[in-house]
């Protein structure tokens, strides 16, 4: 059994890097980056960050992808990828932490009025302004697995009001768990922020569009850290500019890197980030060795996706 390493983007781990830390989990285990991938016909398992190109289609004994992280609609859409492979992915604890973390920072970047701040220091003036109360403002969460369920007690655990909507039921305490397609819309009106967590699915792609949007309390806050295509790009940029919502921070967008003449760049009410929010894999590394370990014993697989539901 031999296991390939292919991020598939660059601004990351590199190839190398994750093999030799791979490697120092089991010295045993046959590690190789895409730069020496040795004789294909050996590959089993193939590691990716995102899935490209004809790779799946020239291993011709492969059996699993393994995802290095939560989201895997480039693998299991892609199509060289034969229908028996199977797919598994990672629930990594330190990554969605730091997902939860951006969201709390740029909640707290407007409670805290820093933006208005920064604006009065170019101007020379000293303009207080108070700050919003936590226990007086709702954050909404969109998605409530495993990074959208701690990034909901997250925000409860900071005081705030915290609505958190999923397609099927949930229970979190001290969280107003709803689901559905007929309770977003409220939802949505009810939140200072929303804080979108989704995963890429037929059923979640283009969910945040310009009715979701116009539900939107004016001038609030859409953050999204789920997946670009959650949200209607056009759309967002119309509704901005009607203020409803006020600001969006986007972390994830429908192309990366992002176009340098996409109008997302310049919005005077948009905030950028390229894709930064879950960065540190952690432990989440040990799941990669024991999965191929359990794939040569017959065993079942640590967090394996359902390729047809897409998670």
């Amino acid at each position: 059994m031999a296991v390939l390493i292919s991020i598939g983007h660059d601004g990351w781990y590199t190839e190398e890097q994750l093999a030799d830390e791979l490697q120092a989990l089991d010295p045993s285990a046959d590690i190789r980056p895409l730069s020496a991938p040795g004789k294909l016909e050996e590959i089993t398992v193939l590691a990716v960050s995102a899935l490209k190109g004809d790779l799946p289609a020239r291993l011709p004994n492969l059996q699993l992808v393994q995802k290095l992280g939560a989201g895997v609609e480039t693998v299991v859409a892609h199509p060289s990828l034969a229908p028996h492979v199977r797919v598994a992915r990672l629930k990594p604890q330190e990554p969605a932490h730091e997902i939860a973390e951006y969201c709390l920072a740029y909640v707290l970047r407007g409670q805290r009025n820093m933006a208005a701040h920064a604006a009065s220091q170019a101007r020379s003036a000293w303009e207080p302004l108070a700050p919003g109360r936590p226990q007086e403002t709702t954050v909404g969460v969109l998605g409530l697995g495993h990074i959208g369920g701690r990034t909901a007690r997250l925000m409860r655990d900071m005081r705030f009001r915290v609505l958190g909507w999923s397609r099927s039921p949930k229970v979190i305490e001290g969280v107003d768990c709803r689901h559905g397609d007929a309770a977003l819309p409220q939802m949505m009106g009810e939140c200072d922020y929303v804080c979108s967590i989704l995963p890429s699915t037929p059923a979640t792609c283009g969910l945040i569009n310009a009715d979701t949007l116009a539900a939107m309390k004016p001038g609030a806050t859409l953050i999204n850290a789920g997946r670009g295509d959650l949200v209607d790009e056009p759309a967002l940029l119309a509704a901005l500019n009607n203020g409803t919502p006020g600001h969006a921070v986007l972390d994830v967008l429908s192309r990366e890197p992002l176009p340098a003449n996409s109008p997302l760049w310049l919005h005077p009410q948009v905030t950028i980030t390229p894709h930064v929010s879950g960065w540190h894999l952690g432990d989440a590394l040990n799941d990669v060795v024991e999965n191929c370990r359990r794939l040569e014993a017959g065993q079942e697989l640590l967090h394996e996706v359902d390729r047809e539901r897409g998670y």
